[in-house]
């Protein structure tokens, strides 16, 4: 990965960085309100040796001290110390209490020795401390006193403290919230760059190029109205994304000049990646241009076309097949657009062995001969194998991939189960991509909003339900993108 990558990586996933700080920086609040603050009382010893006790010479004199300064820091933070500091002391805490509390550290380099007494209550703190004053300078005299000798080799002097400190300690709201913020910050961003490293979903053009080794025919522009309007009519017909599918139209169109593709199969490698609402509306882009379309409802796994085009679908496709209904009995026009539906039918116990009988096979044929172009929806490629058989019966294959959703290891699995029985891949289709480009949104609604202002009396160009069919809607005088005029009602 590239410097570039990196960023992008954590761009893409700043709300992990975000909920990492607020998690990190939350907790540093809780540790803040529910610590009970700490009070420090310190005090600073200074220890020397005795000169009657033959160390003449000053310089190993201040060595020898400062070698008892790292032994006494230890004396410090005894039980001994401790036991001593009970027994003579009324503190109401037990030698274990008062040992947690106390801690010593040397100065370096000198032969001072710092005692440090932390206790919740200010005046417990210095208490302590007084009485580890009093009870250290006396065992240290006791302890370095020879037998026979009258002074010790060592003097302990006290020469600051004991001093307490008005602020608590702890906990440290500064240092703590700074530090929930810093790692907050750093854990954030490594996850982010952990599972961008990870992550392997298609999310570029050239990404899918490279995994299938195919040509990407167009790319559709996610858009949050999609969810409620899936078709391109309506106010959707101006809309950045129907474009894109007319742009998809014009590619197959071009796609191979001396095999013009009037059978082909619309398909992905998982489901939910917008296959059935990429294959209805390329069916309505291509009826606009003026050609017959018929949309073959072959997803007998989880159709959902029919209901997109809020048509009846109990009979369809199956019953063709199993020879319970007549071809003509099961075409349903959608309206004066020029499309056909083909419904599903009832859902059968053997999609796979349905759809690879030879009465598919003739039916696609006899399809063929009657429509300009025929468009099947099929089942997803990698879960089942429903899509493979019709896959080599039509003219091409596109594999619908949804972006930062497929991964490269079932796309890849989806291209392999097409080449396994010699399907021709026209292309791919990258789904559900973000825009961030406002002028493109602006210019389609405000074209289309000047075009109807212009005439106001002129519905618009199709129809919203099968129900109500004197409500078709027409955009009259309007020309398709690839020059054909468009068949109007």
């Amino acid at each position: 990965m590239e410097l570039r990558d990196y960023f992008d990586a954590v761009r893409k996933r700043w709300l992990w960085v975000l909920a990492a700080v607020t998690v990190a920086v939350s907790a540093a609040v809780l540790i803040n309100v529910r610590t009970t603050p700490q009070y420090a009382t310190s005090v600073t010893f200074f220890v020397s040796t005795s000169s009657s006790q033959g160390v003449t010479d000053a310089y190993q004199g201040g060595l020898f001290s400062q070698q008892r300064v790292k032994s006494y820091s230890g004396l410090l933070t005894s039980s001994r110390l401790a036991e001593t500091v009970v027994d003579r002391h009324s503190l109401g805490l037990t030698a274990g209490e008062v040992q947690s509390r106390v801690s010593a550290r040397p100065v370096p380099d000198t032969v001072l020795l710092q005692a440090t007494v932390t206790d919740s209550s200010p005046n417990r703190s210095e208490q302590i401390a007084e009485a580890i004053v009093a009870e250290f300078v006396r065992l240290v005299q006791q302890l370095e006193t020879s037998p026979g000798a009258d002074r010790p080799a060592i003097k302990v002097e006290v020469i600051a403290g004991p001093l307490l400190n008005p602020a608590p300690v702890a906990p440290q709201p500064v240092r703590n919230i700074s530090l929930g913020l810093f790692l907050g910050l750093l854990s954030g961003i490594g996850l982010a760059l952990l599972r961008g490293m990870l992550d392997n979903t298609v999310r570029t053009i050239d990404q899918m190029r490279d995994v299938t080794a195919a040509g990407v025919l167009g790319t559709i522009p996610l858009d949050n109205a999609a969810r409620r309007d899936p078709l391109i009519i309506g106010r959707q017909a101006h809309s950045p994304r129907a474009e894109a599918f007319r742009q998809l139209r014009t590619n197959l169109q071009f796609a191979d000049v001396d095999k013009p593709v009037r059978s082909l199969v619309v398909t992905s490698a998982m489901p939910e990646e917008g296959k059935t609402t990429t294959a209805t509306n390329l069916a309505l882009t291509f009826a606009e241009a003026g050609n017959s379309v018929l949309l073959v409802e072959a997803d007998l796994r989880r159709p959902q076309a029919a209901s997109y085009l809020n048509m009846e679908g109990a009979v369809g496709l199956t019953s063709v097949l199993a020879g319970q209904a007549e071809l003509d009995d099961v075409l349903q026009p959608w309206g004066d657009s020029g499309m056909t539906l083909l419904p599903s039918g009832f859902i059968p116990p053997n999609p796979s062995e349905l759809l690879g009988s030879q009465q598919m096979a003739d039916l696609l044929a006899t399809l063929r001969a009657r429509f300009d172009v025929v468009i099947v929806d099929t089942a997803p490629l990698v879960p089942v194998t429903d899509a493979a058989p019709i896959a080599a019966q039509v003219d091409g294959v596109i594999v619908v991939g949804r972006c930062a959703k497929t991964t490269e290891t079932h796309l890849r699995a989806a291209v392999a189960a097409l080449r396994a029985v010699d399907a021709r891949l026209l292309g791919c289709v990258l789904n559900m991509t973000p825009h961030r480009s406002g002028a493109y949104n602006y210019y389609y609604h405000e074209h289309g909003r000047r075009r109807r202002s212009a005439n106001p009396a002129a519905p618009a160009r199709q129809r919203q339900a099968v129900a109500a069919p004197d409500t078709t809607e027409t955009a009259e005088g309007r020309t398709a993108d690839a020059g054909v005029p468009v068949k109007t009602s």
